[in-house]
Order: structure tokens, then sequence, then C-alpha cells
């Protein structure tokens, strides 16, 4: 491996953490969804593009979303936020929807998947920008059958994205009665539900040498995944101090729609134009 290719790469990742952790702390945006399409376009830029890259990408955001999801759960813990028993009786659905997403990631290709981040990702930034939850439709989380499906959804939804389980996981609870606070805490746990089932499996999916760019296991790429979780934690902070000094309702909206500019243009490259 020459040191040459691996220094522009570390580079442009330190960057891209940066500011994907000045987000997370300002506007409350999990970094899955800012890290997959920056990943994907560094990664092309550098000559690294190919039919596995998408795998690569959602593989390695997962990987970084070990480590900040266990960072915001112990931060919201402290403060007595998440829903411990959300978490315990959510996990066994999630988990097995992340591991179910793996299977699907491996068996579909960048354009697919490409397609999928699109559409998704467009629905999550209009959500973003323009959702508003009035009111709750019931008192309290669903049980039985019906949490497993949706346990089971938003684990696998997630994993297809590479993103936390916030996203779903947030207004999902809202929607049952969860105070928002609550809601932001614990969806962070699901991150960690979501991540580490998802990675274990990422480690083992057959991507072809000349497919990986340097320093690659399975679909996950080290480099990515150390330098991103470095800068992040170094500036998410920076990101909470400006939430406090600035209105983030206007950011979120001006995020949201870089975000649907974000999830068009993959879903136009899906499409091939």
């Amino acid at each position: 491996m020459e040191i040459a290719e691996l220094l522009p790469l570390i580079a442009v990742l330190a960057v891209v953490g940066g500011v994907a952790g000045v987000l997370a702390g300002l506007l409350g945006v999990g970094g899955g969804i800012v890290l997959v399409p920056a990943f994907y376009h560094v990664f092309s830029a550098l000559g690294h593009d190919s039919p596995y890259l998408m795998q690569i990408c959602l593989a390695t955001s997962l990987a970084t979303i070990i480590v900040t999801s266990a960072r915001s759960v112990l931060s919201h813990g402290r403060r007595g936020a998440v829903d411990w028993s959300v978490l315990r009786t959510w996990a066994p659905g999630i988990a097995v929807g992340a591991v179910l997403g793996v299977l699907a990631v491996a068996a579909l290709r960048t354009p697919a998947l490409q397609a999928i981040f699109g559409v998704l990702g467009m629905l999550i930034g209009l959500w973003m920008g323009f959702g508003r939850i009035e009111r709750s439709i019931a008192g309290e989380m669903p049980k039985g059958a019906l949490r497993l499906g949706l346990s089971v959804v938003v684990g696998f939804l997630s994993t297809l994205m590479g993103i936390g389980g916030g996203s779903f996981g947030v207004p999902l609870m809202v929607l049952h009665g969860k105070p928002i606070h609550k809601a932001v805490a614990t969806a962070a746990g699901f991150g960690g539900l979501i991540a580490v089932p998802s990675v274990i499996g990422f480690l083992l999916v057959d991507i072809p040498p000349e497919a990986r760019p340097p320093l690659t296991v399975g679909a996950v790429n080290l480099a990515a995944f150390m330098v991103v979780v470095m800068m992040t934690l170094i500036t998410a902070p920076l990101g909470v101090r400006l939430a406090h000094r600035l209105d983030p309702k206007p950011l979120k909206r001006v995020f949201a729609v870089f975000l649907i500019l974000v999830a068009g243009n993959m879903l136009r490259r899906a499409l091939g134009y």
C-alpha cells in the first residue's frame, strides 16, 4: 500500500468527520445520514468507484455509529433521559432487522443501494424540514407482534441506509407518547443495537480485492472508521456549544433541503443520469 495513496484519503476523511461531528452536535442529526454520501463521493473521487462501493460506505458508516452511539447513550443516561425498558424490549427485533439488512445489502450492488438511500433520504429530509407531530397517536409504545414487526423494520431500513435508529425511532416514539428528549436519548441506543450486529456481518462480506480501498476488512474501511470517529468526537462538542448560541430550527430546515438534494443526487446516479 502506497503512503501517497493513503494520505489524501486520511486528509479528506478528517474534514468529513469534522463536519459530521459539528452537524451532529448542532442539529442533532445522526452521523450516518451525512457520512454515507460523503464516503461515496470521497472514495469515488480517489478512484475507488465500483459496484461494491455503497456496501463499503454503509458498513463503514455503521462502524462509526458503534462508538458515537455508546458515547451518546452514556451521556444521556447520566441525565436519566434513556428509557431502558424500550431499549431492552426492542433490542431483539432491531438486531434481527439489522442482520436481515446486512443480507440484503450484501446481495445488492451500488445502483440499487443508491436508489434506496435516495428515496429514504428524501423522505427523512422532508420530515426533518417540514414534518410536524402535533400529538401522539397512542399513550404507550407498541407491544407484542406490532412491536416485533416495527423493531425489525427500524433495524432493517436503518442498515440499508447505513444510519443509526434516530431517523425512524424518534418520530415513532414521539407518536407513541414519549417526550422528545427521551425519544432522542433512547433512539441513540437504537444506533448501537443496529450497528453492532450489522458491522459483525459486514466484516464477513466478501468484497473483491480490486474493489476495496486501502485498509478495508470485509466491507468496513478501517482508515475511514478511525479518522472519522476521532474527528467526530473532537468536533461534536463544538456543535453542541453552537446549538446553545444559535437557533437550530432554521438551520435544521436548511440542512433538510441539503439532505433532499444529496438524496436526489444519489437517486439520479442510481438511474444512470
